[in-house]
């Protein structure tokens, strides 16, 4: 979730902190932040400690719309435990789920047109909050 030093995830998370762009969050999405932000095994080469991940949790959180999921569309993608991001974005009417998995997010059974799947590279570089 951090994202590298200089990497357009990272550039993602600053445009959000921003307010340039407004993340969707829902309960799975949150659950899944908060569990590996926790996680030392998996923080381990992070600079900051639990309690500054845990404040920038916060922080991003305070730039994000909070969305219910109302509806599961199953969408069967290869790793069963992404369906809530796509349904997540469905529910808040998103334009794009901005991701580095996009193998697995783009390998379901159902196709929404106007939901975009990109690369944090490709979200940046074609400037698509603009």
């Amino acid at each position: 979730m951090l994202g590298k030093e200089g990497s357009a995830a990272r550039k993602v998370l600053e445009i959000a902190l921003q307010n340039q762009i407004t993340p969707l969050v829902g309960e799975a999405l949150f659950n899944e932040y908060w569990d590996v932000l926790s996680r030392e095994d998996l923080m381990c080469h992070c600079p900051l400690d639990t309690n500054e991940r845990l404040e920038f949790l916060s922080a991003f959180l305070a730039c994000c719309e909070w969305c219910r999921i109302y509806f599961g569309w199953r969408p069967n993608l290869k790793d069963e435990g992404d369906n809530h991001l796509i349904e997540l974005a469905l529910a808040g009417r998103a334009k794009y789920i901005i991701s580095n998995n996009i193998r697995d997010l783009k390998s379901g059974d159902l196709i929404f047109d106007d939901l975009q799947i990109v690369t944090p590279q490709t979200f940046i570089q074609e400037a698509l909050w603009a």
